[in-house]
């Protein structure tokens, strides 16, 4: 078990879930080390509507089994392709590119914001997991997340950046996905990048 210390010894913490199958690891280790994380739905970034339903019932299905609260963001597509789509470049950036870190502020933008107006302390996200993204690029969003929340509300959350991939998660996480069954996607969600083969 990867040990674990929540930054400044803070207890209510909020876990940004992507899906379930980069959720799984992350959670178990969480749990085994005493914290009891609320799940955060937001995944804007889903085409379609359908899709996105069925990544969301995966994780409250694996919730369920922690006795874990999921809680589901609103869905809005138009407000992440406003937000995502901020010059022409953007649509054909590749992936890890410049459009991914706008995807990443999006989505823990709002996470922050649901932490910061529900008393949670800390934010981590799975998108820490998946070695097909920018630890670099989560890592500026996650932080310029919680520094937005900071200036806007004044209600500090602390931004969690821990690597999920280390201590064994990388290969418990395969586990987890053939233990439970996870519905696994070869894509992150988004129409931009449904066509490159990612899993």
């Amino acid at each position: 078990m990867l040990p674990l210390q929540v930054p400044e010894g803070r207890q209510k913490v909020l876990l940004h879930c992507c899906c379930a199958p980069c959720s799984g690891a992350v959670v178990e280790c969480l749990v085994q080390n005493g914290i009891k994380p609320a799940l955060f739905f937001s995944n804007s970034n889903i085409v379609p509507l359908q899709e996105y339903a069925k990544r969301r019932g995966e994780l409250e299905r694996y919730a369920a089994k922690f006795g874990l609260e999921c809680i589901d963001d609103e869905y809005n597509h138009d407000a992440w392709l406003d937000f995502v789509l901020c010059n022409d470049e953007m649509a054909t950036a590749p992936e890890r590119g410049p459009r991914c870190l706008m995807c990443f502020k999006f989505r823990l933008k709002r996470a922050a914001q649901y932490a910061s107006e529900h008393g949670f302390e800390v934010l981590t996200t799975t998108l820490a997991s998946s070695r097909w993204k920018s630890l670099e690029q989560v890592d500026e969003a996650g932080k310029w997340a919680c520094g937005e929340m900071a200036d806007q509300v004044g209600q500090e959350v602390i931004w969690w950046n821990q690597n999920w991939r280390k201590g064994g998660l990388q290969p418990r996480r395969a586990e987890i996905i053939r233990e439970q069954d996870f519905y696994n996607q070869t894509w992150c969600g988004c129409e931009f990048s449904e066509h490159h083969d990612t899993k």
